[in-house]
């Protein structure tokens, strides 16, 4: 009897440890599904070449080549381009600006990733004649894996504007786009009346012209100019709609000889003035420093890169004329007004001039918008429009 205790004694004890035994290993097993799971990778990087309705992507996985490049709609993009957050612990991204703006950028730093929008390049370098959107993807791929391991060089990165920022310029830009379309329309009127012996300017459909002008033309060429007409008409009271609308943003008080308009127009291209550290950033952004050409022993200066903003360029060339005339004080009115306002100098030597008068301009507008220097200290005159 004794013995038959023990025996069952020792039974019991071992289904007892059996029964922990798989209770731990049943807890454990939980832990380890809710445990979170780990990347497969440590980087994932993605170079796109964007269009309105495909996006073409070269994807490189840590240290490897990049892979062939895939194909996407751009809804399916976004849902695989999440999924690569799941895979590494980091994923980048870049593609060239261009027509599709910003949106892409936004969306995929939503998702976590780390994205560049660059300037637009060649990317055929060896000019084989061979291009399309597989090879630039693949070739951007490359670049990105070189910017990433530090050659700043591989890639030029811009910034990109916020929200706000790009609605603001928006406005300014489509007033711009109107005056042209004015301008354009105008142009086809005043070429239809040349083809018929009659000379005009572009201001023939403004109304005073226009009323004296009408009786003096056959009736089926009214008729046409009557098109044309009405549409100038509709479009130029959207642009005095719009050029209403930015003059009164713009501040009160300005230096003489630059407008609201003038202001509003640099001030949303520049959108932020905080945005450069230095002076040779601010004159850069705008295309105005000049090129060179140098190698060996041989060196040459080149004309202006115009690799910037070139609607900044031409408003700046624009009120660096008005300035000459309205800020007699300003030390590069004193400095340049010599060959400026001089009818005998080259035309060569006072398109030099005036470009280098609106490169330092620029740069002095940044240091006024920053506090560097106030309008005395520049020699303006202000005044309040």
């Amino acid at each position: 009897m004794l013995a038959d205790a023990q025996r069952n004694r020792y039974v019991h004890q071992q289904m007892n440890h059996s029964q922990t035994t798989n209770s731990a290993q049943a807890c454990g097993a939980q832990v380890a599904s809710e445990a979170p799971t780990q990347p497969q990778y440590q980087q994932i990087k993605l170079a796109m070449d964007v269009h309105a309705a495909s996006i073409v992507v070269g994807r490189m996985i840590d240290g490897a080549k990049a892979q062939p490049p895939q194909t996407f709609k751009p809804a399916d993009f976004l849902a695989w381009a999440k999924k690569q957050v799941t895979l590494a612990k980091e994923v980048i991204s870049c593609y060239e600006a261009g027509p599709t703006g910003f949106w892409l950028h936004r969306q995929l730093t939503a998702l976590g990733v780390r994205n560049y929008v660059v300037c637009p390049t060649r990317l055929d370098e060896r000019h084989q004649g061979v291009a399309n959107d597989r090879t630039d993807a693949l070739e951007l791929a490359t670049r990105l894996d070189r910017y990433v391991a530090g050659n700043d060089r591989a890639l030029a990165v811009i910034r990109v504007p916020t929200e706000a920022e790009e609605q603001k310029r928006a406005h300014k830009r489509q007033r711009q786009q109107l005056r042209e379309q004015r301008l354009s329309l105008a142009a086809q009127g005043r070429s239809l009346m040349l083809l018929h012996g009659r000379r005009e300017s572009n201001h023939w459909w403004k109304a005073d012209r226009w009323k004296r002008l009408e009786p003096e033309l056959a009736q089926w060429l009214v008729e046409r100019l009557q098109v044309f007409r009405d549409l100038i008409v509709t479009v130029d009271q959207a642009v005095r709609q719009l050029t209403g609308e930015l003059e009164a943003k713009a501040p009160k008080v300005l230096p003489k000889g630059m407008g609201r308009l003038t202001y509003q127009a640099v001030e949303t291209e520049v959108a932020a003035w905080d945005r450069f550290k230095n002076r040779r950033q601010v004159g850069s952004y705008a295309g105005l420093t000049g090129g060179v050409s140098a190698s060996g022993q041989s060196s040459a200066d080149l004309s202006i890169t115009k690799a910037g903003n070139r609607r900044l360029r031409t408003d700046l060339v624009e009120l660096a004329w008005r300035l000459l005339l309205y800020q007699p004080n300003y030390y590069l009115v004193k400095k340049w007004k010599s060959v400026l306002l001089n009818p005998k100098a080259h035309a060569r030597a006072r398109k030099r001039a005036i470009i280098a008068f609106a490169r330092q301009l620029l740069i002095d507008l940044w240091r006024w918008q920053t506090g560097r220097r106030t309008p005395e200290q520049l020699g303006w005159v202000m005044t309040q429009g």
